[in-house]
């Protein structure tokens, strides 16, 4: 059954199937290859009205990207809440069990331009639209918990230290440049965040497996009027999943589009990404309880004082039609709330609430962007906005304003028990004043927390992910004095990172040594099903097609997706059939590896592949054949992970988790 997104949107679909080609005033063309010209080799005339309208539409194709997360991709889905949640709102999808509400989903990278690869290392985004009958709600939030600045008046200078260095335009897509960790040296309210980001979750495996944040701080307002604070989480069923440093390069690569595609195939083929709607509750009189503040954006609440609160289920169930049309068009604002829900005083939101509808009306061409398809709301709209460029609707009627007595003052205001929206009513008592509050100036203890819960292999890789980045650093000054704020943190980690890049480590450190955290931080604490796990085998040699049958049906009735490769194709046109070789894929594009071979030598490509797959932790399957092949090679087929065998349902069971961190 179409949802009512699906349903509003359809008078807007385009599918020129059996269609005659006209013109945008709908005159039909009957030539479309050459411009009207005096003469087969003269001047081309301007009074040739469809070469101008056409080329004046392809002059105008591109509009400009987002400053920031100008890299995105994104899909359609539905959400339905577990629960009815009425003692804390009465925003109608988080009190309505029976509800699907349709959602439009986009993730991104930040830092890039529209151009730039899928796996740099870099905060995601992760913004939903939620379709409700009540209007729209946009979450727009992060995969990581926290962010770099706590008041909005310093966002311009974070981006203008994070974006490519304007006297050269370099580097692209990343933060490995002297401007951004000047910035993070000189602003110490960073330092939480970029933990995270020079940890594994900064590299995410693919947008499936990544949790989503909304970052602030909101309230939740009940019928009653009693309000809770809310923190928004989202779980990802497909569980957690990162690249390691060396493979998150060669992907980039390999294959920019490692993320949108990896995206698009498992929705296409019906392999649809879920996650688990999670909120943290902090009654509005506990506000002050912790010690931390809860409106900082630099915090997160630890979800051992605020458990987090599973509510409801998001599924991606749907491929855009058009990437311009929608994903990129969609405008997304965190001003974009329904009743029920409110602000607070987070002072990092309280600016985004300004400057995203500045931003899309100059990406989108003016105030009516909310007229276009994707941003359109399910509810009915009626106001006395007029106007502005590309407006969509003919407006009848005299009257355009409120109150009015010519049109019986429609339309008419709604009172807040009808389902009008009323901001909370919070008492403020304060002077006018530029200054943040202290309760916002511990810059460590909740970066200490985060690297104190990491594993010990997360730990290692967030060594390398500061020591490449500060490595890529021109000016040592701005090595020395990033070490300098690591130092802050963890001793441990500014004496590693400090060795690596050729700097020296302060000899005070004013580290508070706290206990190994249990902080439901690190990676670890997600179950990591193996459904969707991508499988190359490699065909060493002469394999016969019953061979490769039997393979092909394990792998399909384990719901693990694979792709055959060899030095050639072979039997394209069959589902067993070798589609792939050596040239048009790599091992990084896959999450584990088999090697299938009849012969005691094998391929170089192939024991190329099979040493990267096992320097990247992952599982490696060998048969008999090949594991003897390999015996000189640098794959240690004693260590974890590897296994030999020649039995596909036995190599299948065999991949019981994706990295295998203790193989030596």
């Amino acid at each position: 059954m179409m949802n009512k997104k699906d349903q509003n949107l359809e008078s807007f679909r385009k599918n020129n199937d059996g269609k005659a080609m006209t013109t945008n005033q709908g005159l039909k063309v009957s030539e479309d290859e050459n411009t009207l010209r005096a003469g087969e080799r003269g001047p081309s005339l301007l009074e040739d009205f469809h070469f101008r309208e056409k080329m004046t539409h392809f002059d105008h194709e591109r509009i400009p990207e987002r400053i920031v997360h100008a890299r995105g991709y994104g899909a359609h889905g539905e959400f339905e809440v577990y629960e009815d949640l009425s003692a804390y709102t009465y925003a109608d999808f988080l009190t309505q069990p029976s509800k699907k509400t349709p959602v439009f989903v986009r993730f991104s990278t930040v830092q890039g331009s529209k151009g730039s690869a899928d796996s740099v290392r870099d905060v995601r985004g992760f913004a939903t639209k939620f379709y409700t009958d009540q209007g729209v709600f946009d979450l727009v939030g992060n995969n990581i918990p926290v962010f770099f600045i706590q008041d909005a008046m310093k966002f311009p200078d974070l981006v203008h230290a994070v974006k490519p260095e304007p006297h050269h335009e370099m580097p692209q897509g990343g933060s490995a440049h002297d401007t951004f960790w000047d910035f993070f040296a000189q602003n110490p309210e960073s330092t939480h965040t970029t933990m995270w980001v020079m940890s594994d979750r900064g590299i995410p495996k693919n947008f499936r497996q990544m949790e989503g944040f909304g970052v602030h701080t909101f309230r939740l307002i009940n019928k009653n009027g009693e309000a809770h604070f809310v923190k928004f989480h989202w779980k990802p069923k497909q569980g957690l999943e990162s690249m390691v440093w060396d493979e998150a390069q060669i992907v980039a690569g390999k294959n920019t589009d490692f993320h949108r595609q990896d995206l698009y195939e498992a929705i296409d083929k019906g392999d649809y990404p879920e996650w688990e709607l999670g909120l943290q509750i902090i009654p509005e009189s506990d506000e002050f309880q912790f010690d931390f503040d809860i409106l900082d954006p630099t915090k997160i609440w630890p979800e051992d004082e605020v458990p987090v609160k599973i509510v409801g289920k998001m599924t991606l169930n749907r491929n855009v039609d058009n990437v311009f049309a929608e994903t990129e068009q969609v405008a997304f604002h965190p001003g974009h709330i329904v009743p029920g829900l409110d602000f607070t005083n987070d002072p990092l939101l309280q600016g985004r609430l300004f400057s995203y509808t500045d931003t899309q009306i100059s990406r989108l061409g003016g105030p009516n962007f909310h007229q276009i398809p994707i941003n359109r709301p399910v509810s009915p709209v009626h106001n006395n906005q007029r106007d502005g460029m590309h407006q969509m609707h003919i407006h009848q009627g005299q009257v355009a304003y409120h109150k009015n007595a010519l049109n019986a003052n429609n339309p008419h205001t709604t009172a807040p028990e009808d389902g009008g929206f009323e901001h909370y009513q919070e008492k403020i008592d304060a002077y006018k004043i530029q200054k943040r509050s202290e309760s916002f100036k511990d810059y460590y203890t909740q970066a200490r927390l985060y690297l104190n819960s990491l594993s010990e292999p997360e730990f290692d890789h967030t060594v390398s992910g500061f020591s490449f980045e500060l490595g890529k650093c021109v000016d040592i000054n701005i090595k020395q004095n990033a070490v300098n704020q690591l130092n802050k943190v963890s001793r441990l980690l500014a004496e590693r990172v400090a060795e690596n890049i050729g700097v020296s480590v302060p000899e005070t450190n004013e580290e508070v040594q706290l206990e190994k955290a249990d902080s439901q931080l690190t990676m670890d604490k997600f179950d990591r099903p193996l459904r969707g796990h991508a499988v190359g085998i490699v065909v060493d040699g002469e394999v016969s097609n019953d061979i490769l049958k039997s393979y092909a049906k394990a792998m399909v009735d384990q719901q693990r997706n694979y792709a055959f490769i060899s030095d050639k194709p072979r039997n394209i046109e069959e589902d067993f059939g070798i589609t792939e070789t050596f040239d048009t894929v790599h091992p990084t594009l896959f999450d584990s590896l088999i090697i299938i071979s009849n012969n005691t030598t094998i391929f170089d490509k192939t024991e190329e592949f099979a040493e990267l797959t096992y320097q990247h932790f992952k599982p490696l399957v060998l048969s008999e054949n090949a594991a003897t092949a390999l015996a000189n090679s640098r794959v240690d087929s004693s260590q974890p992970g590897v296994i030999t065998s020649n039995d596909p349902e036995v190599i299948v069971q065999a991949f019981t988790k994706p990295r295998y961190w203790d193989r030596q």
